[in-house]
């Protein structure tokens, strides 16, 4: 093999600032839209996004030479210059500054994706795996 054959999955977690519910129903599938998008610019491959009012799950394919801090730091800056700037530019928008990492096996990928993509869901009947909820941030 000549080049360096990697799988690296993360499941991402972060929350709005005081976890706010800021994140309203009516922006998120675009700012989903556009974190992807940004992970895309520093080719990592978001599988599925996710959350509710107060925070956003991500699941992303990454590669060795992206480290999981710098992820974080294009995934919220961008976004939240695209909230503040295009989508809401006279709201308070904010992310918090901490973050929740988890790797993740392949084998565990539809797992993770599928309670990723049914947040709401989730939520609403309180059926959340807690060591994937956002308890730091």
């Amino acid at each position: 093999m000549r080049s360096p054959h990697t799988k690296l999955y993360a499941h991402c977690v972060w929350s709005t600032w005081d976890r706010l519910p800021l994140l309203t129903v009516d922006i998120r599938d675009a700012v989903y839209a556009a974190i992807a998008n940004d992970s895309q610019n520093i080719r990592c491959y978001a599988i599925a996004i996710g959350g509710i009012d107060n925070h956003v799950h991500l699941l992303v394919r990454y590669p060795p030479t992206v480290a999981i801090a710098t992820l974080i730091k294009q995934a919220k800056g961008s976004s939240s210059h695209f909230i503040t700037h295009e989508l809401r530019p006279n709201q308070f928008f904010k992310w918090q500054g901490a973050y929740s990492a988890f790797s993740v096996s392949p084998s565990a990928l539809d797992t993770v994706a599928h309670y990723i993509r049914n947040q709401e869901q989730h939520h609403s009947t309180q059926k959340v795996y807690p060591q994937w909820e956002p308890t730091c941030t």
